[in-house]
């Protein structure tokens, strides 16, 4: 079993790389206040919360935004384990997403999150906060962009923080070396490619993507990626 390791990206990052089938689930904090970036499948979040409080990156946290960057169940199934196990510890706990991935996530829909694949069923649950590209994700004193990026599915998103260390946090649209699929219900290569061109506008440091490592070379491997 791989041994889970937190990664920081200074100065309020923390990276988590997913374990199993689980997506990479990131930490940003500010203040009182953090983000959390994805859930994995929900099999394994007592690992990842274990190791959170036990390294004291949850220490004096009132309140957690989580923001889905996408349909898929490796990224949403664990959405309602995190702030079961958060509002445990007395941290309170709301939902965010893009309009369209918000949808999905409070009908349910099986066809686009593919909870199924897992031998699992999702449970549908109230977003909190819809936003819409160009909106701004606010986290104590920390603004971030939405960034609407459709390709691998219709509703994919990007989270850009434009602070000391310039991050996008890119879910499954880019990944280092490689792009996310777009074979899966509502993906279009073509709106994968318009997105990617997109981000090539953006100035990143590091590039936090929803599986395997940080993008260190942003432009350099967006260019080498696009289909």
């Amino acid at each position: 079993m791989p041994e889970l390791v937190p990664v920081e990206i200074p100065p309020s990052t923390v990276m988590l790389k997913g374990l199993d089938w689980d997506s990479n689930i990131y930490l940003v904090r500010s203040g009182r206040e953090a983000l959390i970036v994805d859930t994995g499948t929900g099999k394994r979040v007592r690992d990842y919360i274990g190791l959170l409080a036990g390294e004291g990156y949850l220490d004096g946290l009132r309140k957690v935004v989580v923001f889905n960057t996408h349909e898929h169940f490796d990224h949403i199934g664990g959405n309602l384990a995190f702030k079961s196990l958060l509002e445990g510890l007395g941290i309170k706990v709301s939902f965010a997403a893009h309009r369209i991935v918000a949808e999905v996530i409070e009908r349910g829909l099986s066809r686009i999150i593919l909870d199924y694949a897992y031998g699992e069923r999702f449970k549908p649950h109230e977003v909190h906060a819809k936003l819409e590209d160009g909106d701004e994700l606010k986290v104590g004193k920390l603004r971030l962009k939405v960034v609407h990026t459709p390709g691998h599915t219709a509703g994919s998103t990007c989270l850009y923080l434009d602070g000391e260390t310039k991050l996008m946090f890119t879910g499954d649209t880019v990944f280092n070396g490689t792009v996310g699929r777009t074979d899966l219900p509502t993906g279009s290569g073509e709106e994968l490619r318009k997105s990617l061109e997109r981000l090539a506008g953006f100035e990143v440091d590091f590039g936090l993507p929803g599986h395997g490592w940080v993008i260190k070379d942003w432009k350099g491997n967006l260019k080498r990626v696009m289909p």
